[in-house]
């Protein structure tokens, strides 16, 4: 059972003032509605938030990246409208939305999905075949060397030099920290015995803040390897993960083949699209190593304006329009019709109290 995430204390949060103009609701005015969380999100966020512009030049989108944990804490505590985030909320936080969102309480819907790449930093070389086992094996300070036999029994033809490994993790609570190790977990559970936690499980390693501080610090340290959202990854070189008998770089469309192999998680609201996705899967093409990124939002505000425009906001993410946009940003993998289809009806069964 993953800890309880609502202790944990919340950020004080310095968030910009999100303006949409409510589309279709009562008052027509402007209303203001914040939003926070995943950084795994940022390159998609502008470009839904330039998106929403085109589409109404009175809306004004600002997203604050300040992480997964981060976001929700601000949700569910009032200060912020809506969350992104790389991990769905659970039973509890549910329960605790219904502080702010009424009865009905808070859901998850899919609005990012994306691969994350495990990154290394090796002069000359451009990519490595790594299948769980030795992940787990480099991540949890195991396999301490880049020439290490496991290593390269699965790279025979790479010039792998005698240079130490530094793991390099995120210091802040994170979805993407989360998913990585719900897939260490899942698929080398010998190698990597703790459980899926948006928290590093293992002290004395080198760490950063966010999404590009990982990839940053990765990127000036010399043996340094990573996980970060594949967006961001930059110029280091990536891994091509085992996945059966076969090593499969990540892509959109492997991601979105992991994607189909999962199921959705029982429990929250009815509108909940929180999935469960498939780590150990052999499906040819699949690249296990994702995370499916969330919008959380009320299923009632308190007043019409901010329902409207979460509404129509939301709406527009999940739409064909919206998730293009995040493609071409970010290289994410766009919902599939029939998803897109159920996460645009969940969405629009926000309301406003009374």
């Amino acid at each position: 059972m993953k800890a309880s995430r609502i202790g944990q204390s919340a950020a004080i949060l310095s968030i910009g003032v999100i303006a949409l103009t409510a589309c279709g609701g009562g008052g027509g005015g402007t209303t203001t509605l914040q939003g926070a969380g995943a950084s795994s999100q940022e390159a998609a966020m502008n470009a839904w938030s330039d998106g929403a512009g085109e589409l109404d030049p009175a809306v004004e989108v600002r997203y604050s990246p300040d992480g997964s944990g981060a976001g929700r804490e601000a949700f569910l505590a009032g200060g912020a409208s809506f969350a992104g985030s790389d991990a769905a909320m659970d039973e509890e936080e549910f329960e605790s939305s219904k502080e702010q969102c009424g009865d009905k309480g808070a859901f998850n819907v899919p609005a990012y999905i994306s691969p994350i790449a495990v990154g290394f930093n090796l002069e000359g070389i451009d990519s490595l075949n790594l299948d769980a086992e030795t992940i787990a094996g480099i991540f949890s300070g195991e396999i301490t060397t880049w020439n290490d036999p496991a290593i390269a029994q699965q790279n025979p033809d790479a010039d792998l030099p005698d240079t130490n490994i530094t793991v390099v993790h995120r210091s802040d609570e994170s979805g993407t920290t989360e998913n990585f190790t719900d897939y260490l977990h899942a698929a080398a559970p010998e190698a990597w015995s703790d459980e899926a936690s948006e928290s590093w499980p293992i002290s004395g390693q080198e760490n950063s803040q966010g999404t590009s501080g990982v990839v940053s610090t990765a990127s000036d340290t010399d043996g340094a390897i990573t996980y970060a959202d594949a967006s961001a990854i930059g110029d280091l070189g990536t891994v091509a993960v085992g996945v059966g008998e076969d090593y499969v770089e990540y892509s959109p469309d492997a991601a979105a083949a992991a994607v189909d192999a999962s199921q959705r998680v029982e429990g929250g609201a009815e509108n909940n699209m929180a999935l469960e996705l498939d780590r150990d899967t052999e499906a040819d093409g699949a690249y296990p190593i994702i995370l499916v990124s969330y919008h959380i939002y009320c299923n009632e505000y308190q007043d019409q304006d901010t329902a409207d425009a979460a509404k129509a906001f939301g709406q527009y993410v999940v739409s064909e329009e919206g998730q293009q946009a995040s493609a071409d940003a970010a290289h994410s993998a766009p919902l599939s019709e029939e998803m897109r289809q159920e996460a645009h009806d969940a969405i629009d069964q926000i309301t406003a109290a009374g």
